[in-house]
């Protein structure tokens, strides 16, 4: 989207543009706190903490330590479960502050001195101060991505050094201590001990976890899908345990320009995860129409990865915990639909934190009868129940046997 300088100057950040977020604003907060390092090749700060793990030249890889150029409490610059109710402005404001220090290290290398002080940067559950030393003054560069939160100033990096004591808690001591523990289990064991998914994906990333031997850095946007499956897949055994669901629920959220709605229905596990994209919008910039997109999975589940990305596991994740709190089984279908005022990539963790936020909620609907289901939707959506329930391949199983027709009839 082309933004009319007039606007902005008329504007002055109050939302003339209809973005659910103001450009200008967000990035000049982020460069003054820059301006001091803008020539410098040092960054003294408190990390969040935060590293990046690239993908592209594996099994050689970009790795990287990030701060921002202050003292004190950071966490919130990279703690995305706590960012759902601040302004999306704050969320840039922090991600592009955070200045990124990379080099090039092979997957496998987990145990030289630069890998070993992110590992223990990681490993703290409080922000840690370091020292940062760069080859050449941190590049001003913007970067955005469907997975990651967006990412800051990056440049070579020289030295990382811990100046501070990290705060490291005794589970995430234990797991990373342990050479006998497999991945997997390590995964599990940090989350039903509390720890935030997304340092479990940090530490997972950075090479932390695993059997002696085996242990690898992971590209950051694997580690966040790998993170998501992992849960999901141990929380799916708990709710193929419990009962069926006895009636239709419908649950809704809207944030950010973004409607998210969950329809479970009273039947064995399933799920299904679409998205409606407006013209404008983050993945539909040049469309004149909407496009609808989606993948879903039966009770075996599926084989292969979703090709709608790492939205599928971050909100089935979401899911099942809500199952599992509620101690049911159901068919799940959530959908999303965004809108023009959403058109910057922010990372899943949105997708997983508002489906979090949705279930945290009453039902706006309870109900035994799919057509109450299509009347809500057609008040509600902007798509309409036609064209949900027609994309929809778990919705059309539902109703095989009957012309989908038979659900739109008026009266």
């Amino acid at each position: 989207m082309r933004l009319d300088p007039n606007l902005c100057i008329l504007c002055r950040g109050r939302g003339f543009c209809g973005l659910s977020y103001c450009p200008v604003l967000s990035r000049t907060r982020a460069q003054i706190k820059l301006k001091k390092v803008e020539s410098s090749k040092v960054i003294e700060g408190s990390s969040p903490p935060a590293v990046f793990v690239g993908r592209y030249g594996y099994p050689y890889v970009r790795i990287g330590a990030s701060t921002p150029p202050l003292m004190g409490d950071t966490s919130l610059y990279d703690y995305p479960e706590k960012w759902l109710n601040l302004k999306i402005d704050d969320v840039l404001d922090f991600r592009w502050s955070l200045i990124t220090g990379f080099t090039v290290n092979q997957v496998k290398a987990v145990d030289n001195p630069l890998v070993e002080n992110m590992r223990l940067m990681v490993m703290s559950v409080k922000p840690v101060d370091v020292y940062i030393e760069v080859s050449k003054p941190p590049r001003p560069v913007i970067t955005f991505d469907e997975h990651l939160p967006p990412m800051g100033p990056r440049s070579p990096l020289e030295k990382v050094k811990i100046i501070g004591n990290p705060s490291i808690p005794k589970p995430i001591d234990t797991v990373v201590s342990d050479h006998d523990l497999e991945a997997e289990k390590a995964v599990l064991k940090l989350y039903f001990d509390g720890i935030p998914v997304s340092h479990i994906q940090k530490i997972f990333s950075i090479g932390a976890l695993g059997v002696r031997g085996q242990r690898r850095l992971v590209p950051t946007r694997w580690s966040i899908t790998a993170v998501d499956y992992i849960i999901s897949r141990n929380l799916l055994k708990n709710v193929k345990k419990y009962e069926v669901l006895g009636e239709i629920q419908v649950f809704e959220h809207r944030i950010h320009g973004n409607l998210f709605l969950a329809i479970l229905y009273p039947e064995k596990w399933s799920y299904e995860w679409m998205e409606a994209w407006w013209p404008g919008s983050t993945w539909n910039p040049l469309s004149s129409s909407v496009v609808v997109e989606g993948d879903y999975e039966d009770y075996k589940g599926r084989d292969t990865y979703p090709g709608i990305g790492g939205c599928y596991y971050a909100s089935m994740l979401a899911t099942l915990e809500y199952l599992n709190r509620v101690k049911k089984q159901a068919t799940a279908i959530l959908l999303r639909e965004i809108y023009p005022s959403f058109n910057i990539p922010i990372g899943v963790w949105f997708v997983r934190e508002s489906v979090r936020a949705m279930f945290s909620k009453p039902p706006v609907l309870k109900t035994t009868s799919l057509k109450e289901v299509r009347s809500y939707l057609d008040t509600t959506t902007k798509l309409g129940a036609l064209k949900w329930f027609s994309s929809s391949r778990l919705i059309q199983r539902i109703i095989t046997g009957r012309k989908i027709t038979d659900f739109f009839e008026k009266g």
